[in-house]
């Protein structure tokens, strides 16, 4: 046994499972019987009397173990609920070398936490539903898995980990009413002996990982199209599943879907190798999808899309959601991670070509603009910590894995892919991709094959730059000093802190410069050297007229250029890409914050972007000001100072952009519609807040429900929420309650944290904590209050006095939500007391499953208290010789 991890005993491994579930409930207690029959191989083993599984929440009823012609029951079961185990004890010591068959007879709960085999509730759609569905006074219920990472064991015994791979044989006993999915395709069906009931049996799957098993029952519906491209001569059913009466909003994710898949296969080199793709729509969903091999399972948010209700950005998010889930299907399924610490080989790729898929789809999209805002700054956020971790992490065992499905697995890891194949080339990083799932289809790999296939591909030694990317927690900030003709360069350890000690700054990254100059912007090309190795260099034959670094910031590191080099490349910014400008504003307020920077610079820098027309660079200048204004909030004259500042910043783009959505205009013109109404209306633009009320009267009263657009209902809600209070309050919890569109609670719960009163926050978090709020989206409602500075503090109040009789009981049967609600709620503060309170309270708690999101929180608050310190006068300054400030 590996000494680093905690493992099952390596000497019995599964080949292949039979799975069969029978007497499920259909209501009351929700139970299910079962029968799992593995076959084993024996290897190595000393004389033994017992065997190890997996298994959690699961009684075991008898089992017994076949070893060539001896059978024998097992005697008694172990269960080490800390390690999720049970053991079969079988009564006698057995020599025996080869295959064995592992018969086991159990019971489990399909149950309401969104891990292993779960229900999910909801409300029909008006019309027919099956009569055997589920259901209590106000929900009906479908059922589905989620097993990723480690919750196959909460569903069937097993061996629960990803290099245990197996084929799988699964049959469910269901009402012949309703419909089953798998993996796989339906093989037949069986009868039963149960009146209205029958067996559906599915086809053998490939052999997988556990955590890659999937099956779901319900009353379900589809849409479906093929794959224009032949695999064994056939185009492959692709379809979307949905409860009754939502197929038809599931057709722009099978559009998707049926074109990526084709595309996926000729850029891997290797066909989809299933017999069909299934996505399903689950109504209560922990994370945002799942891959499970040929039945890929979403929050419905992800997934389903109505031209005519939904908000735009769903679109996007569907696309992206789809592509990435399939990019899993040969980069995590076809070829799985050895083990958890290498999950960014799973995450961080499909990240990278899932938004790669979306650009060769949506061009006009700008999908790299996007990846920048979105997935590099996300990334930069979460490494800018102490508390963070490198992209391969060790994990003991399974139970600490959930922690690192964050951004530096994610985002990190696809910020890094990018930068690689930017250095590579695309064409001959792809190739080498397609090599390594070649070379290890159906099987696990590591890091280091990777590596081994793309140094192949390119020529190059690839881990000999990209190790220290992959295995060293955090990254640089690279520091410009300019003489003539010729820059200094520095690389140390960027931390939000700015604080870094010489034992933490010891890394020397490969960082690929990205450096263009030449006598202007528009003439500046690409200078000869191409990277610095090591801590500090002089870069020779440098035009002082312009120079960039980092060009469309490719690499993953900061730059912080002098005072007057930021004033420069800001006048020069019409001649500078999407990516570049956003990369200029994120470097200058994270430089800012860690003390390498100060504010005035950011300020004066952004002021100059009041003409920018660009939806993704002002996603980015909205945030990084939002983030600002956040953390002074509490200083009052600063803080008006700032909304006066943001609001001369919004107001002629906003005023520019109107309310009037045409048809013939691009998709990203409409979010940067929703942005500015948003970001106007809520720094007190008169215009805005007028027209706003108006069209949030005309819609609300039900006398014109087009008043609102649906993109611009998160900013028409918030902007009520804000100036009306309790009676707009009311009539949005009213809209939430009962709204039919997909996207339209998300909406609502982002909406109501606008808030303005205590009063009100604390009539917000009860409706969050009542059953009327999926547990799925009880972050949401949260997040939108901490981001909101007038009634942060009503969070951490109501988590402290409700910790034992709420919060806890509600979240805890699934780690990873509570481990989200407590990090989105408490990580906006920019005060010592408030994370060391927080510390406190939680000191004496087992925090195992969320200690990670804790210490997110507390490097997170020190850093934004130690920023606004620092920079408290010389904002003031600021703001006063500009005249924001009296």
């Amino acid at each position: 046994m590996a000494s680093d991890r905690d493992i099952l005993p390596s000497w019995a491994k599964p080949s292949h499972y039979t799975v069969s579930l029978y007497d499920i409930e259909f209501g009351g207690k929700f139970s299910y019987q079962g029968t799992v029959t593995i076959k084993i191989d024996i290897k190595n083993a000393e004389e033994f009397d017992n065997l190890v599984l997996n298994s959690y929440q699961i009684k075991v009823h008898s089992a017994q173990l076949q070893t060539g012609d001896a059978t024998r029951k097992a005697k008694d079961f172990a269960y080490d609920e800390k390690r999720q185990r049970v053991t079969v004890h079988l009564g006698e010591k057995i020599k025996y070398t080869g295959e064995a068959t592992l018969k086991i007879n159990f019971e489990g709960t399909i149950n309401n936490i969104m891990a292993g085999f779960y229900r999910s509730k909801y409300k029909p759609k008006e019309g027919y539903v099956a009569p055997s569905v589920p259901k209590d006074d106000e929900f009906h219920y479908m059922y589905s898995t989620q097993f990723e990472s480690c919750d196959a064991r909460r569903a069937i015994p097993c061996f629960d980990e990803p290099n245990l791979k197996s084929s799988f044989d699964v049959e469910l006993e269901i009402p012949q009413d309703q419909t089953a999915l798998s993996n796989m395709p339906v093989k037949e069906l069986k009868g039963s002996k149960r009146e209205g009931f029958h067996t559906v049996v599915f086809e053998r799957t490939p052999v997988m990982s556990t955590y890659l098993l999937a099956w779901a029952i319900g009353d379900f519906e589809y849409v479906e199209a093929l794959t224009k491209r032949k695999y064994n001569g056939k185009s492959i059913p692709v379809r979307v599943y949905t409860t009754r009466g939502l197929k038809e909003q599931g057709r722009f994710a099978l559009e998707n879907c049926h074109q990526v898949v084709d595309y996926f296969s000729e850029v891997f080199q290797f066909d989809y190798p299933l017999p069909k793709v299934d996505l399903l729509a689950v109504h209560e969903f922990s994370h945002g999808a799942m891959e499970n091999w040929g039945l890929i399972t979403y929050r419905t948010t992800a997934v389903l899309f109505d031209e005519k209700t939904s908000a735009d950005s769903y679109r996007n998010r569907v696309a992206y959601v789809v592509a990435h889930e399939l990019a899993h299907q040969w980069f995590g399924n076809l070829v799985t991670m050895d083990w958890w610490s290498e999950l960014w080989l799973n995450e961080g790729f499909a990240t990278w070509v899932g938004w790669f898929a979306i650009d060769h789809l949506y061009p006009e999209w700008n999908v790299w603009g996007q990846f920048v805002t979105d997935s590099v700054q996300s990334a930069f956020t979460a490494d800018a910590l102490r508390f963070s971790h490198p992209i391969e992490v060790p994990v003991y065992d399974g139970l600490e894995v959930d922690q690192i499905f964050d951004h530096i697995s994610y985002m990190k890891g696809s910020s890094v892919i990018r930068m690689l194949s930017s250095h590579l080339g695309e064409k001959v990083f792809l190739q080498g991709v397609a090599d390594y799932l070649k070379a290890h289809q159906y099987s696990n790999a590591t890091t280091n094959d990777l590596w081994s296939a793309l140094s192949k591909a390119s020529g190059q030694d690839v881990n000999s730059f990209m190790d220290l990317w992959i295995r060293k927690i955090g990254f640089p900030v690279v520091t410009v000093a300019e003489e003539p003709g010729q820059i200094s360069l520095r690389q140390q350890r960027f931390l939000l802190s700015g604080d870094a000690k010489p034992e933490e700054d010891q890394t020397v990254w490969w960082v690929p410069l990205g450096l263009h100059t030449g006598s202007s912007a528009s003439t500046a090309s690409l200078h000869k050297t191409n990277a610095l190795t090591q801590k500090e260099d002089t870069i020779r034959d440098v035009d002082d007229s312009f120079y960039q670094i980092n060009k469309n910031l490719t690499g993953f590191y900061r730059t912080n250029y002098p005072p007057e080099r930021l004033r420069k490349l800001g006048e020069a910014r019409h001649h500078l890409s999407v990516q570049d400008k956003i990369g200029l504003v994120g470097d200058a307020y994270a430089n800012a914050v860690a003390g390498y920077g100060a504010t005035p610079g950011l300020l004066a820098l952004v002021e100059r972007f009041q003409d920018e027309s660009d939806y993704l660079v002002w996603s980015q200048v909205l945030t990084n000001i939002g983030n600002a204004r956040s953390i002074f909030s509490s200083i009052e004259d600063i803080s008006v100072g700032l909304k006066k500042y943001s609001l001369k910043l919004v107001t002629p783009a906003a005023e520019k952009v109107g309310w009037e959505f045409n048809k013939s205009e691009g998709f990203l013109i409409g979010q940067l519609r929703s942005a500015l109404i948003l970001s106007a209306g809520l720094s007190g633009h008169n215009g805005t807040v007028e027209e706003a009320l108006r069209r949030f009267d005309l819609y609300i009263s039900g006398e014109d429900k087009s008043a609102i657009n649906p993109s611009l209902r998160r900013a028409v809600f918030s902007i009520a929420v804000k100036e009306r209070g309790e009676s707009a309050f009311k009539a949005i919890q009213n809209e939430y309650l009962n709204t039919t569109t997909i996207d339209g609670k998300e909406i609502c719960l982002q909406s109501l944290g606008r808030v303005q009163t205590p009063e009100l926050a604390q009539e917000f978090l009860s409706f969050i904590f009542s059953d009327k709020v999926a547990m799925q989206d009880k972050h949401s409602g949260t997040f939108s209050l901490a981001n909101n500075s007038t009634v942060r503090p009503e969070v951490w109040k109501f988590i402290r006095d409700n910790w034992d009789s709420k919060i806890h009981p509600t979240l805890s049967g699934n780690l990873v939500v509570l481990e989200r609600f407590l990090r989105f709620g408490l990580n906006k503060f920019a005060d010592v007391a408030v994370a060391d309170d927080i510390a406190a309270f939680f000191k004496d708690k087992d925090n195992r499953g969320y200690n990670k999101g804790l210490d997110v929180i507390d490097d997170t608050i020190k850093s934004h208290a130690k920023y606004r310190s620092r920079d408290e006068a010389v904002v003031r300054e600021w703001l006063k010789a500009n005249e924001y400030i009296q």
